[in-house]
């Protein structure tokens, strides 16, 4: 009984955490603006949304330039998160900690805290304070302690012995950085460019804050667009890319674990 209770416990979860994107999967496929059950057997599936998606050109370059936004990102906060991660893991002092604390307070902090300080510190330090440049830093602030989060797990898990090991074989301390340690937290590499890619994507206080002029991501077109006119018929489409967005992402959590189970195997 216990187990059927448990069972049932965690079903009932994953329905309430994946039943709206299911919905949202569902809804990709019915060409109208309204979403409603009597629109699904009034118009039927079709594949009308994607299209749009695909032909649309204002719509494709704010897809592309957010795209291009969350890839840029990510790469540099992965590279300065798992570096971060390693120096906090590897020193022990009161400066490490303090490092580590100081590092999780854009996690919890108010994110529209964080935009408004970014657009005040390039303010005073620069002329402007709506750039590419401050857009890019500011999305960093965010999606950098998720990084570092998401490596110090692995390095935990690592054998300590094998960086030493390393170095008493004649390595030098950047070649057993290169050849020991990163292979050993590769996983929580990728975790941490996931998780910063999906946020650049997601964030809208930042990117209204920070965005130059003439330049929008999908979710400031998103907000702009409905505060306008309450509909848009470019504003369905993106239900399309959002269904892709959620599958390319489980695709890439599948192969990870997929190849993660190997190695543990091998």
């Amino acid at each position: 009984m216990r187990k059927v209770i448990r069972i049932a416990y965690i079903a009932l979860i994953l329905f309430f955490l994946y039943a709206p994107i299911f919905t949202l999967v569902i809804y990709s496929f019915v060409d109208t603006p309204v979403v409603s059950i009597e629109q699904i057997f009034e118009k039927g599936f079709s594949f009308g949304l994607y299209k749009k998606l695909f032909t649309d050109p204002d719509l494709m370059k704010i897809v592309w330039d957010t795209l291009i936004l969350a890839l840029i990102v990510a790469v540099l906060s992965t590279i300065l998160g798992t570096f971060g991660a390693i120096g906090i893991y590897y020193h022990k002092g009161k400066f490490g900690k303090m490092v580590s604390a100081s590092s999780q307070i854009p996690v919890i902090n108010a994110e529209i805290v964080t935009a408004v300080s970014i657009v005040l510190l390039f303010a005073f330090v620069f002329s402007g304070s709506r750039s590419y440049f401050s857009m890019v830093i500011g999305h960093m602030v965010i999606t950098t302690p998720f990084v570092v989060l998401s490596v110090i797990p692995k390095l935990k898990q690592m054998d300590g012995n094998l960086y030493e090991a390393a170095l008493d074989l004649g390595a030098t301390p950047m070649r057993a950085l290169w050849t020991v340690i990163i292979p050993e937290i590769a996983t929580g590499i990728l975790s941490g460019f996931m998780m910063a890619v999906t946020l650049s994507l997601d964030d809208y206080i930042i990117s209204a804050y920070t965005q130059p002029a003439g330049f929008k991501t999908i979710s400031t077109y998103v907000y702009g667009a409905m505060a306008k006119s309450g509909t848009n018929s470019s504003l369905p489409a993106l239900r399309a890319l959002s269904a892709i967005i959620f599958l390319v992402i489980i695709l890439v959590v599948v192969l990870k674990n997929v190849f993660a189970r190997k190695k543990e195997n091998a």
